[in-house]
């Protein structure tokens, strides 16, 4: 953070110095022409022009850089030349490069580039920057030495160290004065950073370039030119020799150097944990028989990590020794305030990694890192979802905009016009106001009104024109009152319920007292109180130009309309992303707390973050659906095709395509990325009926389909309603279609009784959110036991109702296969939720586990043992029941990976189901959706179905994540 408000401060300096020369440079040839209306102008072109040149040269660069699959030297190269020719166009146009180029550092940041496009601008830049600094000082060192001995006298030194005690001494006074803002904006900041600060400011080749500049301001030219240039030369290498070792030799005295003892521990905690990564890399690399002769003892010797080495190569000084033991424990407080720091860290890394990977967009990550950066520096505070929308709070204010609109516009129902009688000439007048030709006259009409309002407000033409005016006025009136008289005729008092229509009736009325008041001035010209009464109704007259706003109205709503959208889409994007931040810092937060104690605060907050996130994910989709649906829909193509460009760019490196077949495909690829910038904003939601073949293990086949459709029933919910109460018997299951609840449940047992767990998470209260596509009840259905959670409406809802003895009649008609693809369903999404990342390399797609087996589902009942054999068996995932180890007696509880060590199992519980992930090809499956496989079971494949329906032990429902 210190680092970012160095390099800004630079960024300034540097920015206001050559506008500073410039404005001076532009008037070295006469003084006298030195004006203060120069000074804005010039001001003005070289902060507002510049400033705009290189915004929109960010948005070129940007949209350059979009092109993430093509060429990266083509891309960088392009880049650069932008950069050049902007600074350069700027210059030539007479306002300033070094602006223009500021600008376009501050848009770009780490999001614009690919991870492999960063390094080489940041590696091409420091050689460059490098090259250039050494040539500037060679040349001007030739300037100086070029220059006449004889002006290097004893008073030249003097005045070198007045200059550099000058400089420096105003460089403090500045961060003096600018202090209180930087206590205010920083987290942290005292007198201390204040100091190393002040002693960080180096002129280096910026200032050396601007030394000539001196000597041609000068109105009397010294005979000794080059002595400007050694003066800010020596002046520049003093400041580079003395004010870097000032700098770190004062931040090491005041201990800012120092590791506070809450960080040594998250240190110690960090390198402890990789040193047990390398402890089980060496251990499992000694297992290899072609390691057999290797040297271990060498092996750890070297790959050893000590602390104290790592803290002295950094030049990091320890506060305070972690062995001592009378030495005081920091409190709990400081330790979570220490590891808060962590978790921004975490979540900010996150949030750039979801940006690279194309889950989250450049915008929202930008706006996550930077409300994270701006919550950061309060002391004790969790960015919470809801402190992320006050950050980027603009909905609220689109809605209320876009409902003043949608009130104002104008609808010409037809409704609201009665056909007379057998009148011809009401029905003629009928006729004529319900055209849409009158509406357009009518604005004609107004249109027209504009110039004989400009002349009656220009004071001179006014005078000329006075009778024509008068006329004229007398003329519009008599329109305007036709008007509104034949709707009058036709709609009566229903005329005053279009607010428009009142408008119109209110401008006659004001027009009519305009003719009274100037009809009265002319009986009486000497009465200055009616002359400037009938002055101010004549300025009246501009209200007639109103209802020429109901044709942009219905404009400004699709405006605002789309603005909402795309606030909408954002959002969610946001919120998303969000709540995959706080999954990953979950990951970690046990190696950054150094306590259990600390451990529990962080997940706790981290899981209460983690829901109310969720809740706001649902919020959004219920309040726009259209739009979320589209968002959806388009991540998830955008997905796939970087799924399939990632295997054709692993393809093209292997051979197996050739050069020309690679890049074609890739093109194809690319065009259809590209053409997701014009995927439409909204997609209308699907119809209820719609929503059957979204349930995954009817694997959208028809007469799967067709039986549950002709069986479901759709059941409507309002807000607070209960679906179902925690302890009740299932009526059925619940399929989500619009809305959104929440479940609240006091355990998850996974089959076993909670008193059972030692892990905390499993006896916290839990309450998760269900929106539209998910299910309700499908786990207690299969086991016929009590539901484990209550779910309550928390907006207005809409679901589709299988009935318990539906849902069991298509068991006995789909026979095992349904009841056996809820199961698996049930297994992969309890895998994925709690051991995503030992199964990510894994493609456990549904329709591939069931075609394919990929992945399928044993059952162990009770007293019935089970050999895992390792060599066929990748995984083995209990997510249901517990099971015991036959030889050990361990215990392993759901959800549990089943350890390798492990070689047969012995079921404790009525029933357990464990996910078994194969090594080997799987063969496909032609009989039913399960191939049974040799794995020394000691049951036969009919108990595989003995208890379905009352002997099992009772479960939790998994949702999808979001």
């Amino acid at each position: 953070m210190y680092t970012d408000i160095i390099r800004g401060e630079s960024l300034i300096i540097c920015s206001f110095t050559c506008i500073f020369f410039g404005i001076f440079r532009g008037h070295t040839t006469n003084f006298s022409m030195f004006r203060e209306l120069h000074v804005i102008i010039g001001l003005s072109f070289d902060i507002f022009g510049s400033t705009i040149c290189g915004y929109w040269c960010t948005r070129v660069i940007q949209v350059i850089l979009t092109d993430l699959f093509s060429n990266t030297l083509t891309n960088v190269v392009l880049c650069f030349s932008l950069v050049y020719m902007t600074f350069y166009l700027v210059e030539y146009f007479g306002m300033s490069g070094i602006v223009a180029l500021v600008t376009v550092g501050l848009n770009l940041d780490s999001l614009s580039f690919k991870p492999r496009m960063e390094f080489i601008i940041t590696k091409f830049l420091i050689m460059c920057s490098s090259v250039y600094e050494h040539l500037i000082y060679a040349f001007f060192g030739i300037v100086i030495g070029c220059g006449e001995i004889e002006y290097f006298r004893f008073h030249s030194l003097v005045f070198i160290v007045t200059l550099f005690v000058t400089v420096n001494f105003v460089r403090l006074l500045t961060i003096i004065l600018v202090s209180p803002i930087l206590m205010h904006s920083s987290y942290e900041y005292d007198w201390r950073w204040g100091v190393v600060i002040a002693w960080s400011g180096i002129r280096g080749v910026f200032s050396l370039l601007l030394a000539p500049d001196i000597y041609n301001f000068s109105e009397f030219k010294l005979p000794a030119p080059h002595m400007f240039i050694f003066y800010i030369q020596v002046l520049s290498l003093l400041t580079t020799g003395i004010n870097s070792y000032m700098m770190l030799r004062s931040a090491n005295t005041l201990g800012l150097c120092a590791l506070s003892l809450p960080r040594q521990m998250a240190v110690r905690n960090a390198i402890e944990h990789i040193q047990e990564i390398i402890r089980n890399t060496i251990t499992l690399f000694k297992t290899e028989k072609i390691l057999t002769n290797v040297n271990w003892s060498v092996v750890e010797e070297k790959a050893k990590i000590e602390y104290n080495l790592i803290l002295k190569q950094a030049h990091i000084q320890v506060s305070q020794l972690l062995l001592g033991p009378k030495e005081e424990s920091p409190t709990d407080e400081v330790l979570i305030e220490e590891a808060r720091l962590h978790v921004a860290i975490i979540q900010m890394s996150s949030f750039e990694k979801q940006c690279n990977d194309g889950i989250l967009g450049v915008e929202a990550a930008r706006i996550l890192i930077g409300a994270t950066k701006s919550y950061c520096p309060i002391h004790g505070k969790f960015m919470s979802i809801s402190d992320v929308s006050t950050y980027v709070r603009a909905r609220s204010w689109l809605i209320k905009f876009k409902n003043m609109l949608t009130y104002l516009e104008y609808h010409k129902e037809r409704v609201l016009f009665t056909v007379p009688g057998n009148n011809k000439f009401l029905i003629f007048v009928y006729r004529i106001i319900i055209s849409e030709e009158f509406e357009y006259a009518s604005h004609v009409v107004t249109v027209m009104y504009i110039f004989p309002m400009i002349i009656h407000l220009w004071p001179v033409a006014r005078e000329l024109n006075v009778s024509a005016l008068t006329s004229i006025n007398y003329y519009f009136m008599f329109l305007y009152t036709l008007e509104s008289a034949l709707k009058i005729l036709i709609l009566k008092r229903k005329y005053f319920l279009q607010n428009w229509n009142t408008l119109d009736f209110f401008i006659i009325v004001i027009g009519i007292v305009d003719i009274l008041c100037m009809y009265f001035v002319k009986l009486r010209p000497d009465s200055l109180v009616l002359i400037q009464f009938t002055v101010v109704i004549g300025y009246l007259r501009m209200i007639r130009f109103l209802p020429i706003f109901k044709i942009i109205v219905p404009i400004l709503i699709n405006m605002a309309d789309v603005q909402i959208k795309k606030s909408l889409s954002l959002m969610y994007s946001i919120t998303k992303g969000y709540v995959k931040s706080q999954e990953d810092a979950k990951l970690l937060v046990r190696q950054i707390s150094g306590r259990e104690s600390i451990y529990r605060k962080l997940y706790d907050i981290l899981e209460k973050n983690k829901r109310e996130a969720i809740r706001e994910l649902g919020l959004i989709e219920h309040e726009g659906r259209d739009v979320v649906i589209a968002l959806k829909t388009k991540q998830t193509i955008r997905n796939v095709i970087a799924k399939a460009l990632k295997n054709l760019t692993f393809l093209w490196s292997r051979g197996i395509i050739d050069k020309h077949e690679g890049i074609e495909m890739n093109k194809v690829l690319l065009t259809k990325i590209k053409a997701l910038n014009n995927f439409p904003m909204a997609i209308p939601p699907p119809t209820p009926d719609k929503y059957l073949p979204n349930i995954i293990w009817m694997e959208n086949k028809d007469v799967l389909i067709e039986f549950f459709k002709e069986r479901t029933k759709l059941n409507y919910f309002d807000y607070g309603d209960i679906i179902c109460r925690e302890g009740e018997m299932p009526q059925g299951i619940f399929l989500i279609i619009s809305g959104m609840a929440s479940l609240h449940s006091s355990s998850s047992t996974f089959g076993i009784d909670a008193s059972q767990r030692n892990d905390r998470q499993y006896k916290t209260m839990y309450t998760e959110y269900c929106t539209s596509g998910d299910l309700l009840g499908e786990l207690s259905c299969l086991l016929k036991r009590e539901i484990e959670y209550t779910a309550i409406c928390e907006t207005t809802l809409q679901a589709f109702f299988i009935s318990l003895e539906d849902l069991y009649e298509g068991f006995d008609v789909f026979w095992p296969s349904l009841e056996y693809k809820m199961w698996l369903k049930l297994a992969l999404s309890i895998a994925n939720q709690y051991f995503e990342p030992s199964i990510a390399g894994e493609d456990l797609m549904f329709h591939k586990c069931v075609m394919f087996n990929h992945a399928y589902v044993e059952t162990l009942s009770s007293y019935n043992e089970m050999t895992l054999n390792h060599v066929t068996m990748k995984l083995v995932i209990l997510v249901y029941g517990n099971v015991i180890n036959s030889k050990t007696e361990e215990t392993h509880i759901a959800p549990s990976i089943i350890p390798k060590s492990c070689e047969q199992i012995q079921g404790i519980s009525d029933v357990s189901k464990l996910l078994i992930i194969p090594t080997s090809e799987p063969v496909k499956n032609d009989t039913t959706s399960h191939a049974m496989v040799n794995t020394g079971l000691r049951t036969t494949k009919k108990d595989y179905s003995w208890k379905r329906k009352d002997e099992f032990e009772s479960g939790h429902l998994f949702r999808k994540s979001f």
